[in-house]
């Protein structure tokens, strides 16, 4: 399993997941990409997917049975997130901190909670039918508006991993729950970053997480300068890899606005994802070039 993520929105991970999964799928390889970005999931806007299955995805939430409810507040002081509170003669629940965890019903000595479900989005799935023949197997997540637990949709379409099959997984921004949940249990996670102080700054974050994971990891630098705000000493001196170097080009960024992909559109790019893929599976790589 490789992971794609960045400590900041707008590096190019979807660039890098989308045409890393382009790249495989066209050499042969059975490819199956995962958008993990739940809030904001795009890599079905350069694949045009057929989706063929849709699935609601729910999480138990606790109802209070006040006929048998005697207000003892066991419940009330298990919960360690707030989502239960008593109110005078009623006992509230607020389904947006509730961590689905179960305890409240099974501390309560007059058996007045029960869990039901309540939906936070939905998991699609289905295929991509590129133009050479080959495919690329899809899933992506849509929590919906207004939700905050984006963990409980990425924990669902991880279950729909392959185990014949590459699986690439897009993250999303930053380093909290829904990307470590991602980047969780990864063979290798794949940073990618940008030549800037932001950049900078939100890599040594992303850095951080993947190394309290334990997942091996280098760094893809997208829209690069030589020199750029430091980054490339910076792995240097973290003793990061640098997998590849994608350069700031108008000719990329006109072709990535219109929905085009590099490996597609500029064939040498292709090899050079391959040759990413090689090098994170430990095999011989050319030496890489940089235009």
């Amino acid at each position: 399993m490789i992971s794609v993520a960045s400590g900041k929105g707008g590096t190019g991970k979807t660039l890098v997941a989308v045409n890393l999964a382009i790249s495989l799928a066209e050499e042969g390889y059975a490819v199956h990409l995962i958008d993990c970005d739940v809030e904001e999931p795009n890599d079905h806007l350069f694949l045009a997917p057929v989706m063929n299955r849709s699935e609601e995805v729910a999480l138990l939430v606790p109802r209070i049975d006040e006929e048998r409810c005697d207000l003892c507040r066991e419940c009330v002081d298990f919960c360690a997130f707030n989502a239960l509170a008593l109110a005078g003669d009623k006992v509230m629940v607020f389904d947006e901190l509730c961590h689905s965890c179960g305890g409240c019903s099974l501390v309560c000595p007059r058996e007045a909670v029960r869990e039901e479900p309540v939906t936070i989005g939905r998991m699609e799935c289905g295929e991509v039918n590129l133009a050479s023949g080959r495919s690329i197997s899809f899933c992506h997540g849509l929590l919906d508006i207004g939700e905050p637990k984006a963990t409980p949709i990425i924990k669902r379409i991880k279950e729909e991993m392959k185990p014949e099959a590459i699986n690439i997984l897009d993250g999303g921004p930053g380093s909290g729950c829904a990307v470590m949940e991602t980047v969780q249990d990864s063979d290798y996670c794949v940073l990618v970053t940008e030549p800037t102080p932001f950049g900078l700054h939100d890599l040594r974050m992303a850095l951080g997480m993947v190394g309290e994971l334990s997942v091996p990891h280098g760094v893809v630098i997208n829209k690069y300068v030589p020199g750029g705000e430091g980054v490339d000493a910076f792995c240097v001196e973290a003793q990061v890899p640098v997998l590849m170097r994608i350069p700031y080009k108008r000719e990329y960024a006109a072709l990535y606005s219109r929905g085009g992909n590099l490996a597609q559109e500029i064939p040498e790019w292709r090899e050079r994802f391959l040759h990413l893929y090689h090098g994170i599976a430990g095999e011989p790589v050319p030496g890489e070039v940089v235009r």
